[in-house]
């Protein structure tokens, strides 16, 4: 075991070389020398190899005692740069981040706990080895030992210990003249850590414009246009399919706004009319029987100084349409049974997935109504028209459902990608959702497969005319380009006859009205049913 030492003198030159020629002529080597001076003080650690006990400790301080200047010396467990190794490596083992440094010849010098733990290694068995001996997917950090530098890298590894996505840096360290002597380092951020972190330190219920994935240029135009009316009081509509996320863009609205009030959600399709205007607007004591005996206080009330989302507002029924357009034109609603006139002082934000301009032609919306929402609209694309955003929110369901599930970041295989790619989404992202919750689910390991994608066939009377082609349907000398467009063309035929309207078919088939009037092009049809 090596001596170590710590000796206090008082400043003078030639400390260091003193204490240097009387360990030599003790016949032991020096393995380190640190001097720390203050003020007219130095203090001087040494370590000396003592590996053969050439010379008894008590003889070694003898001879060191006649040095001159000496104030004080004795033996040291720790030295100074072992207590900052310590507290340095005690660091690197606690953060969150992996920790790679080279020297100036790609070996490593430092590998801390994260690391190890997903190149599933022992630090004695890879520090002072090369680099390329690690299970890592590349070596970039070599390249900083050039002067190259890297930011944010989307990098994977997969061992025994499982898979591991993360996001790499990588630069050079230099010394104080800016010069590569020292080597490199590579730190690597956990994408799961990431996200986890992203959600503690926001609020659970609170959704920004930056939850909303896409990179499709209509739903980009939504996002921005959505931005630049958020702080605004006008009364805005969100039109949409089901399943496309209008709910979505109504609480990034809300959260834009800077409210203070509460976001206050309104299914006006599943409160039945002789509830409505209880709900709403709220009931006095002893309005009628079964009610609370204090009263209520309505959502609109609930809502002050927030946000008021009327959603599927189109499926609301007549008697309460003119209730709503009361609220809305008088800023003020009663509730049943009292005669103090309340301030509505909430934002309203409407949403439906109906056509309404077809409702109020066929008289079941009102038109005061439609002029009143529609100020503001908001159109979200369907998923089959913003398909490049498919793999992006598969990314994003697979992020969130790692920690919800407990499993190690799933992906998914290009066959399972383009079956996704393929499908028409009737359901929208709502749907896309689900099958990518069923199959993480379904799947043991990291990689989703085809097998695990499945998707559901649409049901139901809208859909009663699809059916798929039986085999002996499907003539052998086809290739299957034409049998399916020959398969679309039945389809939409069969919609349009039963249809009242191409709109109405646009709707059952679950895609646009410019998309139909498209696909009636391509397969020559004609357009009127």
């Amino acid at each position: 075991m090596n001596l170590k030492l710590k000796l206090l003198f008082r400043d003078r030159i030639g400390i260091v070389a003193d204490i240097s020629g009387q360990i030599a002529r003790q016949g032991l080597s020096i393995v380190t020398t640190e001097v720390v001076t203050r003020e007219d003080k130095a203090y001087v650690y040494v370590e000396i190899v003592n590996d053969a006990q050439l010379r008894p400790k008590e003889v070694l301080l003898e001879a060191l005692k006649k040095l001159s200047g000496l104030i004080d010396i004795g033996f040291v467990d720790t030295l100074p740069y072992e207590e900052r190794e310590n507290r340095f490596r005690l660091i690197l083992d606690n953060i969150s981040e992996g920790v790679i440094s080279v020297d100036r010849e790609g070996k490593v010098t430092t590998i801390n706990k994260v690391a190890r733990k997903a190149l599933g290694c022992e630090e004695k068995s890879v520090v002072g080895k090369s680099v390329r001996s690690l299970n890592i997917s590349d070596y970039h950090i070599l390249a900083c030992l050039e002067g190259a530098k890297f930011f944010d890298v989307k990098k994977t590894v997969i061992n025994d210990n499982g898979r591991f996505q993360y996001f790499s840096t990588g630069r050079p360290i230099l010394d104080e003249s800016g010069r590569i002597i020292v080597g490199a380092v590579e730190i690597a951020k956990d994408m799961q850590e990431i996200k986890k972190l992203a959600r503690s330190i926001s609020e659970p219920t609170q959704v920004s414009f930056g939850d909303i994935i896409g990179q499709n240029p209509a739903i980009n135009n939504a996002i921005s246009f959505a931005q630049k009316i958020a702080g605004t009081d006008a009364i805005i509509c969100i039109r949409g399919k089901s399943g496309t996320g209008k709910e979505l863009f109504a609480q990034a609205i809300h959260t834009a706004s800077d409210l203070s009030g509460p976001f206050v959600p309104i299914n006006c399709a599943a409160l039945p009319e002789q509830l409505l205007e209880s709900e709403l607007f709220g009931y006095t004591g002893g309005s009628f029987t079964g009610g609370q005996k204090k009263g209520k206080a309505g959502l609109f009330e609930i809502a002050r100084n927030g946000t008021v989302f009327l959603d599927e507002i189109g499926d609301m029924p007549m008697g309460g349409q003119v209730k709503i357009l009361r609220a809305i034109q008088e800023k003020r609603v009663r509730r049943i049974g009292g005669s103090e006139e309340i301030p509505i002082r909430s934002r309203i934000i409407a949403a439906t997935n109906r056509n309404l301009e077809q409702l109020v032609e066929e008289k079941k919306f009102r038109q005061d109504l439609y002029y009143r929402i529609n100020v503001l609209p908001i159109n979200i694309p369907p998923l089959q028209e913003r398909s490049e955003d498919i793999p992006l929110l598969v990314e994003h369901f697979l992020f969130q459902l790692a920690d919800k599930l407990g499993k190690n970041l799933q992906t998914v295989t290009p066959a399972a990608m383009d079956r996704l790619l393929g499908h028409s989404w009737p359901g929208n992202i709502r749907e896309l959702k689900n099958v990518i919750e069923r199959a993480a689910i379904l799947t043991e390991g990291d990689t989703i497969d085809t097998d695990a994608v499945i998707l559901d066939q649409r049901v139901g009377p809208e859909n009663s005319f699809v059916r798929s082609p039986a085999a002996g349907d499907v003539e052998k000398d086809q290739p299957l380009k034409l049998l399916m467009a020959g398969y679309e063309k039945q389809i939409i035929a069969r919609v349009l006859k039963e249809s009242k309207s191409i709109r109405e078919a646009a709707r059952i088939l679950g895609i646009s009205h410019t998309a139909l009037m498209n696909k009636i092009k391509k397969h020559q049809m004609k357009a009127a049913t």
